[in-house]
């Protein structure tokens, strides 16, 4: 194949059919457990995100509830995946493994939200979130059923593989974020005279993007290292029931889907799913909470 201006565009146009094809083929999952939010600048602030009252009667004035001027800003990052082509495999028309890599490239890019998001569980046990504390911690900020404040844990120690317990029933609040700026395009500089292919006989194909994820509202999440038991399952499930807004109402927070990796699937699906406990027991946690086993976790 000659490098005309022909049959370079028909060269990008087949290889960003590839791509497309590749994102095409995956199902994104990081929806389940984190909120979309479109950004328009370089960093966002999420300020917004602390615990507002609920509803009062009126009377007298307005009681008026300000956003807080919080450093609680997730920056967006700029991601990249690049693929060079030999000039000569175009010119001998060996084009067939590349059609396949840029689908691979596609599947990649596409799956790239998941690991970052997905990975931010993990981390969560040391890793700040935008109350500057660490996203599962023993001392978070709550408030008691007289609206004083107290100290509320979302979290479980322990020295096993993490398992999570999580409100995923609202529309638009998530325990995480994923900010995008700009989503994935294909890129490429494929004429002659660019320096790639002038010095380096190579065709450059690239996707890029702008986007993030962090730590939303640590109150929808409750983190573990301990076993997953009965016990300590219901002791999860009680601590996010157990909260309370600066006015005393409560959250109505309950535990809707119970997060695994595999080494934990086999337990969490004989705590949800089996009718008897150990024990020849009725099993009272059956059906108490969706399963959700992901890939991303340990």
């Amino acid at each position: 194949m000659i490098l005309t201006p022909e049959n370079l565009r028909a060269l990008q146009a087949g290889f960003n059919a590839a791509f497309v094809r590749g994102i095409e083929s995956v199902q994104p999952s990081y929806q389940q457990i984190a909120m979309t939010v479109t950004s328009q600048a370089q960093a966002e602030n999420y300020g917004w995100m602390k615990d507002l009252p609920g509803m009062r009667e009126w009377v007298g004035p307005r009681v008026i509830n300000n956003l807080e001027s919080v450093g609680a800003y997730l920056e967006n990052k700029p991601w990249e995946h690049t693929i060079g082509v030999d000039r000569f495999h175009v010119e001998d028309d060996r084009l067939g493994i590349y059609t396949l890599k840029f689908s691979q490239q596609g599947e990649l890019v596409a799956r790239h939200p998941d690991v970052l998001t997905w990975s931010l569980l993990r981390q969560g046990f040391t890793q700040a979130g935008f109350d500057g504390q660490p996203f599962f911690d023993a001392d978070h900020v709550g408030y008691g059923q007289d609206g004083n404040e107290t100290s509320w844990s979302n979290l479980q120690a322990g020295a096993g593989a993490p398992w999570f317990l999580m409100d995923l029933s609202r529309t638009y609040l998530k325990p995480l974020v994923f900010q995008e700026r700009q989503r994935p395009e294909f890129v490429y500089k494929t004429r002659p005279d660019d320096d790639n292919v002038f010095f380096e006989n190579q065709l450059i194909f690239g996707a890029s993007a702008r986007y993030n994820a962090g730590f939303g509202f640590h109150q929808l999440a409750f983190g573990s290292r301990a076993a997953l038991d009965a016990d300590n399952y219901q002791a999860g499930r009680v601590a996010l029931a157990s909260q309370y807004g600066p006015d005393g109402t409560p959250k109505a927070v309950t535990a809707t889907h119970l997060v695994v990796g595999m080494s934990n699937a086999a337990a969490a699906a004989e705590l949800l799913q089996a009718e008897r406990n150990a024990a020849g027991a009725t099993n009272i946690y059956r059906g108490t909470t969706q399963l959700i086993v992901s890939p991303y976790l340990a």
